[in-house]
């Protein structure tokens, strides 16, 4: 009886701490139906289905004509009767929903469809859980993530708010010291997308700070494990079909969107060779992380989690040999979390809606006879450099704030670091301190 009547008080409680978000998921809810719209020509009017059009909408996806790139359509199971170039999170949603439109007569769009579903589910899911992550105070920071045009603009071209809202409840439940639960999800979301793998090292460098290592452990424990339960019996079962992901991703050259392509078009000596363009990436991935590590462990203040994961993602991106429009997903709830400046931010919106627009552009204009309608290589690099400059501005001012912690907006109030879970008030065990 007492349990029951604990129970009755909570539902209340639950409730009064829920209202705040209604709006927020709300927002998300407008934010995910606009992204829908944006696809309209192409959705409704039939430009999928034109080479041309497609891009000269600007309603590109990958998800409608992957429908019948990965065979889906011919009713064959990902990795194990094709080898599907994605991680095994993205092969489930596929199959889930392949099982699902196969007697439905315009599979390809009913196809995408569902799966623009799941991915506004994700959207809202991804905002609140934000939300939860920037603390009361300041919440609706959360609705830079619902309502930024780059979202609008990138939202359903393939699945990566599913890996964005797997990423955050990672990262929630870490700063709520649910370390076990941390490692799972972020175990998942790494098996969705390749990006949060990042996060791991932000987490080391502040255990290695404050000497937390249990916590630390258990969440990488959690993320090899749920790792390993989704991968292991496909690798078992049908090991050609999930190291295809892995082949490509090794394979591919530099690709559109990162500065390598720009390099490797101009023909620039060393940085423009294409045999050259793996080690280039790792080098330099490396020099961020690198730099990243040393200022960690010898800032005066301790930064916040949310800093560093923006600044390894940052630098993943930045160096990356592809950097695809959806990407600025990735970057825009950590951007916020890192430093809720609405001036940058904005300037970088800008230049990432820019590239938007300029990278379908530039794909007519290579396109034979279709010249006039599209955009040169020059034009189209100016979106390229851009996006790699206003982000590079946004780090620039997180290495400020960390090296000057009375600048951090977030800091101003006293806080120490919401967000950091164990982190938060810890006394440091290690620092090195060069002045």
């Amino acid at each position: 009886m007492k349990d029951l009547l604990t129970s009755r008080r909570s539902l209340p409680e639950f409730g009064t701490r829920a209202i705040p978000y209604v709006p927020l998921a709300l927002f998300a809810g407008l934010g995910a139906i606009l992204a829908w719209f944006w696809k309209w020509p192409c959705r409704v009017g039939g430009a999928w289905n034109d080479g041309t059009l497609q891009f000269t909408n600007f309603c590109y996806t990958d998800i409608y004509p992957l429908w019948w790139n990965e065979k889906l359509n011919e009713g064959k199971i990902p990795y194990f009767d094709y080898p599907v170039e994605y991680p095994v999170g993205i092969g489930g949603i596929m199959e889930f929903f392949r099982r699902i439109v196969t007697p439905m007569a315009d599979q390809g769009t009913a196809f995408y469809d569902l799966t623009v579903i799941l991915m506004a589910i994700c959207l809202v899911v991804g905002v609140l859980l934000m939300a939860a992550l920037a603390g009361p105070a300041r919440r609706w920071d959360a609705l830079w993530y619902a309502l930024a045009p780059g979202l609008i603009l990138t939202a359903y071209i393939n699945w990566d708010l599913a890996a964005n809202a797997l990423a955050l409840g990672a990262l929630l439940a870490w700063s709520k010291r649910r370390q076990w639960l941390a490692g799972i999800l972020l175990g998942l979301a790494i098996a969705t997308k390749f990006y949060p793998l990042m996060f791991l090292g932000p987490l080391f460098l502040l255990t290695l700070r404050t000497g937390r290592w249990v916590p630390f452990l258990k969440t990488l424990g959690g993320v090899v494990g749920a790792w390993l339960v989704v991968n292991v019996p496909i690798m078992v079962f049908a090991f050609d079909g999930w190291k295809r992901f892995y082949v490509f991703s090794q394979e591919r050259g530099a690709d559109w969107g990162s500065l390598w392509y720009f390099f490797n078009q101009k023909q620039w000596p060393i940085l423009g060779d294409a045999e050259l363009v793996d080690k280039l990436g790792i080098v330099s991935l490396a020099a961020f992380c690198l730099a990243i590590a040393v200022l960690t462990v010898t800032a005066r203040t301790r930064p916040r989690l949310m800093q560093l994961c923006f600044l390894t993602l940052a630098a993943f991106m930045l160096t990356n040999k592809v950097w695809s429009p959806q990407y600025v997903l990735w970057l825009i709830p950590f951007a916020v979390l890192a430093r809720p400046n609405w001036k940058p931010i904005a300037l970088w919106q800008l230049a990432e809606c820019w590239y938007f627009f300029a990278i379908w552009l530039y794909l007519v204009g290579i396109q034979p006879g279709n010249e006039a309608l599209g955009i040169a290589g020059d034009t189209y690099f100016t979106a390229v450099w851009a996006r790699a400059i206003t982000i590079l501005i946004m780090m620039a001012f997180v290495v400020r704030d960390i090296l000057l912690p009375d600048k951090d907006v977030i800091r101003q109030d006293g806080a120490d670091d919401q967000a950091g879970g164990v982190f938060d008030g810890a006394p440091d065990r290690f620092r090195l301190a060069l002045s």
